[in-house]
C-alpha cells in the first residue's frame, strides 16, 4: 500500500492548495466589486476632463500652454501601471509584451525612453531588462489616494517642461469586463487635438484671473486624472484576473484530485488483489 499512501498525501496536499485558492477567488470577487465602483466613480470626471482639454487643443486660445504644442522628439517618457503581486493570470506579461512592442519601434526611431513605474511587478521588469526607472511607486493599496502617484507624476511633468522629454505616455490594462482586459498605451503629452469637426473654428474659453494660471493648473490635473484613472482601471482588472485564474486554479485541482482518487481506487484494488491472491496461494499449499 506504499503506493497508495503516497496518493493520499498527494491528494491532501492538492485539497488544502484548491482551499487557498477557493480562498483567494473570493476575496478577489470581493475586492473586484469596490475596485469596479471606484472605477465607475471616477469615470466621469476623466471623462469631462478629457473632453475639456481635448476642447482647448482644438480652440485658437489668448495663451497657449507648452503641453498643447507638439516639438521634435528625441525622448519618450512612460508611465507603466502594472502590479504589486502575481498570481493574477497573463495580466502584467500581456502589458509588458505590449509595451515592448512599443518600446523597439521608439528605439528603432532614435528616441531614448525614461520610465515612471507604479507597481512593484513593473520596477523589477524594467531593472531587469536594463530600462532607466527615473521614479517608481509600489503598495498603493487597493484604494489608492491621487496624492500618492503625484511625486512620480511630477517628476514627468518636470522633466517635459525642462525638455528633458518630448512625449509622454501612459500604458496599464483597461477593465473591459470580468473576462476581458486590454493593454493600452496612451498619449498624455502633448495633448492630441479633438477630432470634432464641429470644433473646427475660431474660438475659445474665458479665464479668470489670467490664462496662463488656469490652464497651468488645469492641464496638471488634467494629467493627474488620467493616470489615477489608469491605476484604478489597473486594480478592477488585477482583481478580476486574479478571480479568474483562481478560479481556473481551483477547478483543475479538482480535476487533478478526480484524476487521483480513480488512480488511488485502482492502486487500492490492486493491492486487495494481491493479498487475496496470496491467501488462496497459501491456503491451496496447505
Amino acid at each position: 500500500m506504499a503506493g497508495a499512501k503516497e496518493i493520499r498525501t498527494k491528494i491532501k496536499s492538492i485539497k488544502g492548495t484548491q482551499k487557498i485558492t477557493k480562498a483567494m477567488e473570493m476575496v478577489a470577487a470581493s475586492k473586484m466589486r469596490r475596485a469596479q465602483d471606484r472605477m465607475h466613480a471616477s469615470r466621469p470626471y476623466a471623462e469631462k476632463m478629457r473632453s475639456v482639454v481635448a476642447h482647448l487643443a482644438t480652440a485658437h486660445p489668448e495663451y497657449r500652454h507648452p503641453y498643447l504644442i507638439a516639438r521634435e522628439t528625441k525622448r519618450v517618457g512612460l508611465i507603466v501601471v502594472s502590479t504589486d503581486r502575481g498570481l493574477c493570470g497573463g495580466l502584467n506579461v500581456n502589458l509588458f509584451k505590449t509595451i515592448i512592442g512599443s518600446m523597439k519601434d521608439w528605439k528603432q526611431q532614435g528616441y531614448d525612453i525614461d520610465v515612471v513605474a507604479f507597481g512593484t511587478k513593473a520596477t523589477q521588469f524594467f531593472k531587469r531588462i536594463g530600462g532607466r526607472v527615473v521614479a517608481h511607486a509600489t503598495h498603493l493599496g487597493d484604494a489608492p489616494a491621487i496624492t500618492d502617484m503625484i511625486g512620480s507624476v511630477k517628476v514627468m511633468l518636470d522633466a517635459y517642461d525642462e525638455g528633458k522629454i518630448d512625449r509622454l505616455y501612459l500604458s496599464y490594462t483597461d477593465f473591459v469586463n470580468t473576462m476581458t482586459q486590454s493593454p493600452r498605451i496612451d498619449q498624455l503629452l502633448p495633448i492630441v487635438p479633438d477630432t470634432d469637426e464641429r470644433l473646427h473654428h475660431h474660438w475659445d474659453y474665458l479665464y479668470e484671473p489670467d490664462a496662463k494660471p488656469v490652464m497651468s493648473a488645469l492641464l496638471t490635473r488634467y494629467i493627474e486624472s488620467l493616470v489615477y484613472q489608469g491605476v484604478v482601471e489597473n486594480i478592477a482588472s488585477e482583481q478580476a484576473a486574479r478571480m479568474v485564474a483562481m478560479k481556473s486554479a481551483s477547478d483543475n485541482a479538482g480535476d487533478l484530485i478526480n484524476e487521483l482518487q480513480l488512480v488511488y481506487n485502482k492502486a487500492r484494488q490492486a493491492a486487495i488483489t494481491q493479498e487475496i491472491s496470496e491467501i488462496v496461494g497459501g491456503a491451496a499449499a496447505v
